[in-house]
């Protein structure tokens, strides 16, 4: 299985003006090393057969003839070769010449589409030789001996994906062809382009493709001409680009003076997916013109297994560099947005938190302390409520204790011990028997208690839990799973964490940050098992449930996409290799997808609480899902992986 991925490639190569016979050998050449590589599409730049930059020499009968001559020639060379390659030369059509793109595969031609909007300024007077496609009626066109098809219409339909073409200055027009062909069904676009260099230019040429590419929900291949083309008064300096929705892949290296090849993997099972879900962009199919498009069906096939070239992030929810600062503040600014929304709309009086010394508490506390700031209250209207239990430690317990008292709150310790014995005494259960039931009567005990000073206060219970332990039910049902506003619920475990450790690096004194550092690195647990003989946290999450990293790994790719077990699996071997062997992924993921279904009961009555980034799982929102749905066939094809 490919899993939706085709496989394409950006190319530059080198080119002599007007030498027709040279440049089919580069181009037969690098077709031919694609192919080996198990390329399916491969895009060259505009008139890469002849060169750009003849200038008037396009209306010469020999060179006209040449670059057919030089289609024939390449037909000839790659007739055995599954791969389907789009070439830039001139076409004659009905005395007229059209800057076109020809596609290619296995010796034949299969369409021709003409360059829609020509440029005429400055360096660049291409309507002195060429036609528009706007002034062609023609609808097929003879080339190296056959009648094929001819359009900016066309769609080219395999069975893995549908894709269409453009051409250069076709990209910068106001409504650019590609956007009425991806809705028509393209959804990869290729764009033979011959764009010149100039300072801030291919920065804007970037964002230019990666708001079309998001805008169509499309791949995006753009392949440039590069050395060897003309600089009598311009210099090319060789871009190609492949593009995701919105999302860069893969490019070369500019102003190289060797020929390039550059090759990624687009998911079209991922783009297909987010199309289904994006009703606006199925809505804008009304508004298509009335020009109805030609499809010509092929097959994009290589005989080669699938090998992946493109990288995928170990932690997808988290960026890098300085995009991480950039989203740690936007995801406060909203949590605290929310929050304080719903505090002056209740008029409450207080915030009450439980805060046990974990990530989970931290963050939410922080989140209140930027609010009651933002809206100019006095922090001790914030009342942290530590509840020491059975599994409470020493170093939670401390951190607990410093961080609230740094950060100038109101602090309140209720031992929930005693209540519990009680409890267990009530319901005749063993205390020596550390059960769901040994354990959930402690969530529960502590909820209690926090719900009820609330009611004493005038105030709210904010929620800690976050989206991770929401998709595994790693919450007890109406103990920690309940809160009045619950400001984490769509952040996932390895985002928190980073969240936490930005507070700690920006503007905060130095005894909290040290204690924030120390939270970090605490292993992630519920402590309602008691600690081992050296005082330590024995009940750690992760090896129960298995590590975050996978976890949120899963959810990312299961929930935004709809991707199957089999594909999430395959990119998590791709992302994890180094970390964890096939044996472990197969397994954790067998626990994600059972837990996941059998815990949607929960998720079915969450509280409120903001919706922060791309997934959220609230019941109101992103995900509508039957509590009683079954997981058998996800099941089923993780047991055979």
């Amino acid at each position: 299985m490919n899993y939706g991925f085709v496989k394409v490639a950006a190319v530059v190569p080198q080119v002599k003006v007007a030498d027709c016979q040279f440049n089919a050998q580069k181009i037969e050449s690098l077709i031919a090393t694609a192919d080996k590589q198990g390329v399916q599409i491969i895009n060259f730049p505009e008139m890469c057969i002849t060169g750009y930059t003849c200038g008037d020499l396009f209306a010469q009968q020999l060179l006209l003839e040449e670059a057919e001559m030089a289609l024939m020639q390449i037909l000839n060379t790659t007739r055995q070769l599954d791969i389907i390659s789009i070439l830039g030369m001139p076409v004659v059509v009905n005395s007229t010449i059209i800057n076109a793109a020809v596609v290619i595969q296995k010796g034949k031609v299969l369409g021709v589409v003409p360059k829609t909007y020509l440029p005429n300024y400055k360096e660049f007077y291409e309507q002195r030789w060429f036609t528009s496609a706007l002034q062609v009626s023609e609808t097929t066109v003879r080339l190296c001996g056959r009648v094929v098809p001819m359009g900016t219409n066309l769609l080219f339909e395999t069975s893995q994906a549908t894709f269409a073409i453009e051409i250069c200055e076709d990209l910068w027009s106001p409504i650019p062809p590609s956007s009425a062909l991806a809705l028509q069904g393209a959804e990869i676009i290729f764009n033979l382009s011959a764009d010149n260099e100039g300072i801030g230019k291919h920065q804007y040429l970037c964002s230019l493709i990666s708001q079309q590419s998001a805008r169509c929900i499309a791949g995006y291949v753009f392949s440039s001409c590069g050395f060897g083309e003309s600089t009598t008064d311009v210099v090319f300096a060789g871009n190609g680009l492949i593009y995701e929705n919105g999302t860069l892949l893969a490019h070369h290296e500019r102003f190289s003076l060797e020929e390039q090849l550059i090759i990624s993997e687009i998911d079209v099972e991922r783009l297909r997916a987010e199309r289904r879900v994006n009703t606006t962009f199925a809505a804008n199919k009304g508004n298509l013109p009335g020009k109805e498009p030609i499809r010509i069906t092929t097959e994009a096939v290589n005989s080669k297994p699938l090998e992946l070239t493109r990288t995928f992030k170990m932690h997808p929810f988290v960026p890098q560099g300085h995009a991480l600062d950039e989203r740690c503040e936007e995801i406060f600014s909203i949590q605290v947005a929310g929050l304080a929304q719903r505090l002056v709309h209740t008029a409450a009086r207080s915030a009450v938190i439980g805060i046990s010394g974990g990530l989970d508490s931290t963050l939410a506390l922080l989140v209140c302390i930027k609010t009651f700031d933002k809206l100019g209250w006095s922090r001790q209207g914030i009342i942290g409520i530590t509840m020491p239990g059975f599994g409470t430690t020493d170093r939670t317990y401390n951190n607990a204790h410093s961080l609230m008292q740094t950060l100038g709150i109101t602090i309140r310790e209720i031992s929930i011990r005693e209540a519990c014995i009680q409890h267990f005494k009530d319901i005749d259960h063993d205390i020596n028997l550390h059960d769901v039931t040994y354990e959930n009567s402690q969530a529960r005990e502590r909820t209690q208690i926090l719900m009820d000073v609330a009611n004493q206060t005038g105030g709210m219970v904010i929620g800690t839990g976050d989206l991770s332990e929401l998709a595994l039910g790693w919450a007890t049902y109406n103990g920690d799973h309940m809160s009045m506003y619950g400001v984490n619920g769509s952040i996932p475990k390895t985002l928190v964490k980073y969240l936490v450790q930005w507070v700690a690096k920006h503007g905060i004194d130095d005894e909290s940050r040290a204690t924030l550092l120390d939270i970090v690195d605490t292993p992630i647990s519920p402590e309602l098992i008691p600690a081992d003989e050296n005082g330590e946290i024995s009940q750690k999450t992760e090896d129960l449930v298995g590590p975050y990293e996978l976890h949120d790994f899963f959810l990312y790719y299961f929930l935004r996409f709809g991707f199957r077990p089999s594909k999430i699996f395959l990119l998590a071997s791709v992302a994890f290799g180094e970390i964890y062997d096939r044996a472990t992924i197969k397994k954790w993921l067998g626990t994600f997808f059972r837990r996941f279904f059998n815990q949607q009961f929960k998720r079915s009555c969450l509280p409120d609480g903001p919706k922060v980034g791309s997934i959220s799982i609230s019941p109101r929102g992103d995900w509508r899902m039957p509590s009683d749905a079954s997981s058998a066939a996800w099941l089923r094809e993780i047991e055979n992986l």
